[in-house]
């Protein structure tokens, strides 16, 4: 038998008789934070700020104890949801930050969060215009018929790129970037835009470098010793540069500065236990010399095997060689890879930001004071 429905009347005056207002959900900043991102002109550090600044919006803190605390268990939420947050981190503990050290001169609280709210979007809108900034800089680097070499996929590089487009003559290389593959993205980009660009190997880079005047990649964040995280494979290309003495340009809106000082490629949040492990043998598998030797090993074996002389006639796409069983990685392997890499700071030859182009050293400088008030 189906439950039957109170008429209209009645759930009006149910409502109405109801003594305790009806609880409004509660603020989800998770889909906040990825609905400002679908933008894809909003960075990951400025959407987490603006999901922050909704959170301040939906708060029910009465005191600025409670509000930090309340910013704080929003931050890690975004952090413990996002696979590689480092950008993300920057971006969350400058504004906590701000909150923090925010002077206390309305006359109620209430006033003082609306007053929170309007400067977290008005940075966030101020923040839009940091690439252009960063391109002015750059732009002074880059002399005409410049070979420029970057790295997968950079807005603020696209940016400094397509700025100095218009002014001079420019040609890119740009590496692949696996496992993504983002280096494809900007040479198409590049390319519908008119400016001359070439996808290279990322095993590749030492063989070009001869050619390049000058290397620009992006970043992840910029730590506090001076030295750049971002896409792997990065700090390959930072070696090579240094060791060909072309010139190495690390460009980074302010928002990424970070207060993290990693000594090695093992100290970054996104390292894990997993990253560049051996996978674990088959328990069945039995070492080669001792006995008879296993299928696996008798396989390896004749893949090892050079292939046989090809005979004359030959197509040159056939030379004696199959084809690989598999061209792609599988999701195993993948995960035991890094996504982003540290490049140490001597081998930055600048930092250009929206706030100037720095030293490495200068980054520091630089955040002792965003952080000292």
């Amino acid at each position: 038998m189906s439950p039957r429905l109170a008429p209209p009347s009645a759930v009006a005056a149910q409502t109405i008789s109801e003594s305790s207002p009806i609880a409004s959900p509660p603020f989800d900043i998770i889909a906040a934070y990825r609905r400002i991102l679908n933008d894809d002109s909003i960075s990951m550090p400025v959407a987490a700020i603006l999901a922050l600044v909704e959170l301040i919006e939906f708060s029910t803190a009465g005191t600025t104890f409670e509000l930090v605390q309340a910013l704080t268990d929003g931050a890690e939420q975004l952090k413990s949801r996002t696979p590689n947050s480092i950008s993300l981190s920057a971006g969350v503990e400058l504004f906590v930050a701000f909150v923090t050290l925010f002077p206390h001169e309305s006359d109620s609280f209430d006033d003082l969060k609306a007053e929170l709210v309007s400067e977290g979007r008005k940075y966030a809108q101020e923040a839009q215009t940091y690439r252009a900034k960063i391109a002015e800089f750059t732009f002074k680097f880059i002399k005409d018929n410049a070979v420029i070499l970057t790295h997968s996929y950079s807005r603020v590089v696209m940016h400094a790129l397509l700025h100095a487009h218009k002014h001079k003559r420019i040609s890119v290389y740009v590496t692949e970037a696996r496992p993504r593959g983002l280096g494809i993205k900007t040479c198409e980009a590049l390319t519908a835009l008119g400016v001359p660009c070439t996808v290279v190997l990322d095993s590749a880079v030492a063989y070009l470098m001869d050619k390049v005047d000058v290397v620009l990649v992006g970043s992840e964040a910029v730590v506090e010793s001076g030295g750049l995280i971002n896409a792997v494979g990065s700090y390959q290309l930072a070696i090579i540069a240094k060791a060909h003495h072309k010139p190495f340009y690390a460009l980074a809106e302010s928002y990424k500065f970070h207060r993290l000082f990693p000594l090695s490629q093992y100290d970054l949040p996104t390292h894990t236990p997993n990253i560049l492990s051996f996978p674990r043998a088959p328990a069945s598998s039995s070492a080669p010399g001792l006995g008879s030797p296993s299928a696996s090993y008798t396989a390896a074996l004749a893949a090892a095997a050079p292939p046989p002389t090809p005979a004359r006639g030959l197509s040159s796409t056939n030379l004696g060689h199959p084809p690989p069983a598999s061209a792609s990685m599988t999701s195993d392997q993948l995960a035991r890879n890094p996504e982003v890499d540290y490049t140490r700071p001597d081998l930055i030859t600048l930092v250009f930001s929206d706030v100037g182009i720095l030293t490495p050293s200068g980054v520091s400088q630089y955040l002792v004071g965003m952080f000292a008030g």
